[in-house]
């Protein structure tokens, strides 16, 4: 724990970003938060620093999932309601995330898109578009990467996510192949 006494009379801005919980009730356990808030939270944070001039946030986890509604005290304990973290942004951390923007603009100027990451398909806004723009050698190496995955030890709920994106983008690229040979009759 970090306590921070300011000087008398400077004025300090929170920001608080709050962030649900629902998949499990172990999400904001001690084991499960064990690292801190995740990484792609703080960068959220870092982001919003920048636009609203704050330097600390408070990113609070609510969990809405329950072990059970009656839980003794011990495992109440053990998986909590909630988990906070403080977190103090530099001007260090910033320009590492404008220098990482700065990053996919260059990329995007070069014509250099991103390798497609499967973990967070099902948030991506742009399924159809991504799916339609993919080479069928960028789709071939997508199927050994899931194939890997799913030889791999991994849990079987991580290998689900990357397992329903390609189905996805399979099945995308059908529907479209399908649409173009009726057009083409």
């Amino acid at each position: 724990m970090r306590v921070y006494v300011p000087e008398l009379g400077r004025e300090i801005r929170v920001g608080l970003e709050i962030k649900s919980k629902q998949g499990t009730y172990s999400a904001t356990s001690g084991y499960s938060t064990r690292n801190g808030a995740k990484e792609d939270h703080v960068k959220q944070c870092v982001c919003y620093s920048i636009m609203y001039d704050v330097d600390y946030y408070v990113i609070l986890y609510v969990n809405a999932s329950k072990k059970a509604w009656a839980m003794p005290d011990a495992d109440i304990e053990k998986y909590p309601d909630i988990a906070a973290f403080g977190l103090h942004i530099t001007d260090e951390m910033r320009g590492e995330m404008l220098d990482h923007f700065a990053g996919i603009v260059d990329a995007a100027d070069k014509g250099e898109p991103p390798t497609l990451d499967l973990d967070k398909w099902l948030f991506l806004d742009f399924k159809r578009a991504v799916s339609l723009s993919l080479s069928d050698d960028e789709v071939d190496a997508l199927r050994r990467k899931v194939a890997a995955i799913m030889k791999s030890s991994l849990p079987d709920w991580k290998k689900r996510g990357p397992a329903e994106a390609l189905a996805d983008i399979e099945r995308i690229r059908a529907e479209e192949a399908e649409s173009q040979t009726k057009e083409a009759a």
